[in-house]
């Protein structure tokens, strides 16, 4: 299934060497920083086209200078005057898995990208890093940001989206800021957006480790009116008027669902505090997509919801792989030579960084698949398929939510990388 496809790559979190103070560089504010990455499967580049300021910095204080996940980006803030790391993170963006579709051997194209950062008190180098499926830069732009710049866009000052949170555990500095946004739902609609921002709530607290780390979280609903009720299907030349103009059929893949106009989404949420992005899509046409520190986008009202929306943000908050294979040939994405850098599938090429450590000892490999209820969820293996692949790239259960979607529950591994990833995000 395609349409679920995202990049990710396994924690590699690292006590820096200097660690500063998240006051001395910063401003309680955010930049946003909105890039056009363009080209083809030869070739890509990276523009920045707008700087835009927002009035909270709803995101970490701490760690500031480790990477989250490796992802298939980065971009590195620096201290222009003493050249001092004073803030990282990294990134997937749909731009990067076109590449490796057929058509960017024949067209080149451009796609919208946005990044959440500290607003720096000074003037500060931003680096910008896009990476191919061998983890080797190839793609990079350093730019300067003055904070006195006078053309740094200022919004969500005023003309704020309509809001309420579904849940709400803490201030912003302690907690994790989840957006739910409307797609798709006329402004008639939005008492059923707000049920539908509820029952994801729902469902995402369903789930360990969100279950027990639930105090963490902060979840706001966003009621973004769109002009007409639903979303584009362009395999049934239906096109509508909506919010973040979102459509199926993305790479030609019927269940795909994404959008490429990413700063209507930001535009939507400026002056409300968040960090990760949920986009529900009122359809009960089955699909979504999630990608890495980008957005989560699925539809509300197939029987499927649920578990597909915890899906996708177990990709976009997760930076999880899909662990469902269904093809003999390698996937672009997984070459067998690269571990990649997802927790949740290796290659073997490094195991120890993986799961290695949960494998009892003796465990063949590959695993024989599990049968007994009770072992298929939780029994932690060497299970090969995983990574769209059914050969050469394994997973560490039989079934888990990043495969099936009867699966009630995230794998052991599945569940020990986010909670790696809330606490790097909430403790010091």
């Amino acid at each position: 299934m395609k349409y679920l496809a995202i990049f990710g790559l396994c924690a590699a979190l690292s006590t820096p060497i200097n660690a500063q103070r998240f006051d001395d560089y910063f401003e309680n504010k955010t930049l946003r920083t909105d890039y056009i990455f363009t080209g083809d499967s030869e070739k890509q580049e990276v523009y920045l086209d707008e700087l835009c300021s927002l009035p909270h910095w709803a995101g970490r204080r701490h760690h500031l200078s480790e990477l989250p996940l490796a992802g298939n980006g980065e971009i590195t803030m620096t201290d222009k005057a003493t050249g001092q790391v004073i803030y990282r993170t990294s990134f997937s963006s749909l731009f990067q898995e076109w590449v490796s579709e057929e058509e960017a051997t024949r067209i080149k194209k451009g796609f919208e990208n946005s990044f959440l950062l500290p607003f720096p008190k000074k003037p500060t180098l931003v680096t910008i890093t896009l990476k191919n499926v061998h983890h080797k830069s190839v793609a990079t732009l350093t730019h300067e940001v003055r904070p006195d710049d006078i053309l740094i866009h200022q919004r969500g000052i005023e003309r704020i989206t309509p809001h309420q949170y579904v849940h709400q555990s803490g201030s912003m500095e302690d907690c994790i800021d989840v957006a739910i946004l409307a797609e798709g739902y006329t402004q008639e609609e939005m008492d059923l957006f707000y049920k539908d921002a509820q029952a994801t709530c729902e469902a995402l607290f369903n789930h360990e480790p969100f279950k027990t780390q639930k105090n963490k979280f902060n979840i706001v609903a966003v009621a973004s009116p769109s002009e007409d009720s639903g979303v584009s299907i362009p395999r049934k030349n239906e096109w509508k008027s909506t919010a973040v103009s979102s459509h199926f059929d993305t790479f030609y893949s019927d269940r795909y669902l994404t959008t490429s106009r990413v700063k209507s989404i930001h535009n939507w949420l400026a002056g409300i505090p968040y960090e990760h992005i949920i986009i529900l899509a009122n359809t009960d046409t089955y699909g979504g997509g999630g990608i890495y520190n980008s957005y989560t986008l699925t539809t509300a009202h197939h029987p499927m919801f649920k578990p597909v929306v915890v899906h996708e943000f177990g990709h976009s908050f997760g930076g999880l792989a899909d662990e469902y294979a269904y093809s003999d040939a390698p996937s672009p994405q997984y070459p067998y030579t690269i571990e990649p850098w997802e927790q949740n599938i290796s290659t073997l090429v490094n195991f120890e960084s993986k799961w290695k450590d949960m494998v009892p000892a003796g465990t063949p490999i590959p695993t024989p698949f599990k049968t007994d209820e009770n072992e298929i969820y939780t029994a932690v293996g060497v299970y090969e398929g995983a990574g769209y692949t059914l050969k050469g790239i394994y997973r560490p259960t039989t079934e888990c939510r990043m495969k099936i979607n009867e699966a009630p529950v995230f794998c052991p591994v599945c569940q020990r990388a986010l909670n790696r990833l809330i606490n790097f995000y909430t403790e010091e």
